[in-house]
């Protein structure tokens, strides 16, 4: 998969150039979204039987990071749309079909259960509002999590847990709110969305009894750990920018009553010094956790409770060394660092929204 990584990197002048464009638009635009889409990005997890890539975790990561030190919200819509892609093994292979056959369709979507799916005998009648829909406004169809209902009361399962699961319906029966207006990721289109009285054949849906119905390693890897994995790579790919911003920086700014430019003072040395030792620390344990989920998965059919809890361990660690680097960064470009020319300032507001998902 290096091809694929190499054509994201192909993306870093253009991202660049347009970040202003992207933050602007609130979303990102068709055409890169084409690009993208005929690029791979999207189809990077959907199963092999529908005409994807079913690529590997790792793979998956270093994608989004790769997006992620060229622009943010470009490598964030990336990141959710591939992720969702696990999705077309959780459903029948008829309405899988039906919705990751076709090249050129873009799902993404929502796994919080925060909608009504009402059993109506050969579909579900579905309402509910969700928010962080990103990359909504540039998809074909959407999936939504939801709680299962029967005569208008919701349906119990084992230790008095409401059943729940996840539907799937056309973008063009959802009504998207338009109300992204957020201090970054930006460009990424995460408005909310509504559903009202939307009809959903249960081939499109799956929910209670939940099954893998491809059972191949990928769409046994932890779901909720990949789409994790996405959000810390994202982070990553950030930190790795504004270091990159800062340092060339330094070496033309001279700051205010010094004589030297800004890399030459030890201050400067010590915390780029820092934020790389963070950054490159916390990538190296998300790595292992990353091969060693992988591994489990692929020989054993499901990775050991110990494995998951320190895959998210070290999930979080890079998250937070993110910030981390990024803040250290943002701190030494000091006045530069908030003007729209700088695009420090956008990788600053970009990394503390990724760390409040």
């Amino acid at each position: 998969m290096s091809d694929i990584i190499a054509a994201a990197r192909g993306f870093h002048d253009e991202l660049k150039h347009r970040a202003g464009e992207i933050e602007a638009a609130r979303r990102l635009p068709h055409d890169l979204a084409k690009k993208f889409m005929d690029a791979g990005f999207f189809r990077l997890c959907v199963p092999t039987d529908y005409g994807g890539l079913e690529a590997d975790p790792l793979t998956f990561a270093d994608l989004a990071t790769t997006l992620a030190e060229a622009d943010g919200s470009a490598a964030w819509v990336a990141m959710i749309c591939a992720s969702t892609g696990v999705t077309a093994s959780w459903i029948p292979p008829a309405g899988a079909r039906e919705i990751f056959a076709r090249p050129n369709a873009i799902v993404c979507g929502v796994f919080a259960r925060r909608g009504k799916a009402h059993d109506e005998g050969d579909h579900y009648r579905v309402e509910g509002r969700w928010q962080w829909g990103s990359g909504s406004d540039i998809s074909d169809w959407m999936t939504a999590g939801c709680v299962l209902y029967r005569d208008g009361k919701p349906v119990m399962g084992e230790g008095d847990v409401p059943l729940n699961g996840g539907i799937f319906a056309p973008t063009r029966e959802i009504e998207l709110q338009g109300n992204w207006d957020t201090s970054g990721l930006c460009g990424t289109g995460s408005q909310d969305f509504v559903m009202r009285d939307v009809r959903v054949p249960k081939s499109r849906a799956e929910i209670g009894n939940f099954k893998i119905h491809i059972e191949r390693p990928l769409y046994f890897f932890p779901p909720f750990g990949l789409l994790a994995c996405g959000i810390a790579a994202v982070m990553m790919g950030l930190a790795r920018a504004a270091i990159r911003e800062l340092t060339a920086i330094a070496s033309v700014k001279v700051p205010e009553a010094h004589r030297r430019v800004l890399a030459q003072r030890s201050r400067t040395q010590e915390d780029v010094a820092e934020a790389e030792a963070l950054l490159r620390s916390a990538r190296a344990f998300y790595r292992e956790m990353m091969e060693a989920t992988w591994a489990e998965t692929r020989e054993k059919g499901r990775a050991a409770l110990e494995t998951r809890r320190d895959l998210r361990l070290a999930i979080t660690h890079a998250a937070r060394s993110s910030v981390r680097a990024v803040d250290l960064m943002y701190n030494l470009g000091g006045g530069t660092s908030v003007y729209k020319t700088s695009p420090l300032q956008r990788i600053f507001r970009d990394v503390h929204v990724a760390s409040q998902h």
